[in-house]
């Protein structure tokens, strides 16, 4: 295999100095018209590539790469968000590098070290399940870093009785009675209060399921079904607790609530299947939009419904009668603030870490109607 031409050959097939050819591939504006097309012939015919990998381990170079980890690339939220990251560091001359972590800390930490040994620029992450802030701590000395979608942040223990509630025909998960909402907000508040440890934007996860549990309750569901991922994510334990701050102005009027994890669509149709017909619940609150899927599809199967809300919109919500309300995040927003507040820090932007909370808006198309 031939040698790949270097800076040196189009030097001297250019006939210009060394240097002169480094400024030019560099994107130097200042050179001799003449010279910068003799570069530019040499490097054409003698298919010359400029290895940015190589140029940033130099001092004050770079590579013009951004690092994101997110959860799931399967799951099309987070491809959503991908594409907005993308095409804001796209437009600003950066290249993004897509990883996924699949919620494995191991896994998560992993990437974060191959990220860094590339020798990124930047860093847009969404934390795992079970995060430590080991990470995070480690990496913003290094380069900008911003979490997206969840914060980061150590991730306590659960109570035995929420912990990874499979969900199985027999049962839903584990029902919570009134009590138990000033325990778990407080819980959550707690985890709160201390400054970020990088730039962190968020959707406002707890004021969304806020407003669709109410607008459950408000048609007359009072046996609602919590039904998403494990809360041990931060996202999850968010929705929950809105979820729960709804149910505890309706405590006098006999409401109460189930919670079922299910981290696939299957899952989901299965706790659903599992319940439909048992007077348990009367409504479902689907808590992402897998479980939204796996509740639709339970009821196609039964050939019955009941009223739903979802949170984060996706494409076959209005295919199907009547069309599933959702909570809907603006996930290009997301993605753009993420990619803006990255590439802010690399042009010199040093304030204090700050946390973004992007708003929610709750559509209804029909499916929180008995």
């Amino acid at each position: 295999m031939p040698k790949p031409p270097t800076m040196k050959d189009v030097a001297a097939a250019a006939g210009v100095a060394l240097k002169t050819v480094s400024r030019h591939v560099n994107g130097a504006t200042n050179i001799d018209p003449a010279l910068a097309a003799r570069i530019a012939a040499a490097i054409t015919e003698l298919g010359y590539r400029h290895n940015l990998a190589a140029a940033s381990i130099r001092p004050g170079r770079s590579a013009k790469v951004i690092g994101l980890v997110i959860s799931d690339l399967a799951n099309p939220y987070w491809s959503l968000l991908a594409r907005s990251v993308e095409r804001t560091l796209s437009a600003n001359g950066y290249l993004l590098m897509t990883v996924s972590s699949e919620e494995d800390a191991d896994r998560h930490r992993l990437l974060i070290d191959r990220l860094l040994a590339q020798r990124v620029d930047g860093l847009i992450v969404s934390p795992p399940r079970r995060d430590t802030t080991a990470w995070a701590a480690a990496a913003a000395p290094l380069l900008p870093v911003v979490a997206i979608d969840r914060p980061a942040l150590s991730v306590p223990p659960l109570p035995a009785q929420l912990q990874d509630a499979r969900a199985t025909p027999e049962a839903p998960g584990t029902s919570r009675t009134e009590p138990d909402v000033a325990s778990n907000a407080s819980a959550d508040a707690k985890r709160r209060p201390h400054p970020p440890l990088v730039d962190t934007i968020l959707a406002d996860n707890a004021g969304g399921a806020e407003a669709a549990t109410r607008e459950l309750l408000r048609h007359g569901a009072r046996r609602i079904l919590f039904l998403g991922d494990s809360l041990e994510l931060y996202t999850m334990r968010e929705r929950h607790a809105g979820f729960l701050r709804a149910l505890a102005s309706a405590a006098a009027d006999g409401a109460s609530s189930s919670v079922a994890t299910a981290h696939t669509a299957a899952e989901a149709s299965d706790v659903v299947t599992a319940l439909l017909g048992t007077g348990r619940i009367d409504a479902v609150f689907a808590a992402n939009n897998r479980a939204s899927v796996g509740a639709v599809d339970a009821f196609t199967r039964a050939g019955t419904r009941l009223p739903l809300i979802g949170f984060d919109d996706f494409e076959a919500a209005t295919l199907v009668r009547p069309g599933v309300s959702v909570v809907a995040q603006d996930v290009a927003l997301m993605g753009e603030a993420a990619a803006q507040a990255v590439l802010a820090r690399l042009t010199g932007d040093t304030p204090p870490p700050a946390t973004t909370t992007l708003p929610t808006r709750l559509i209804l198309r029909g499916s929180e109607l008995p």
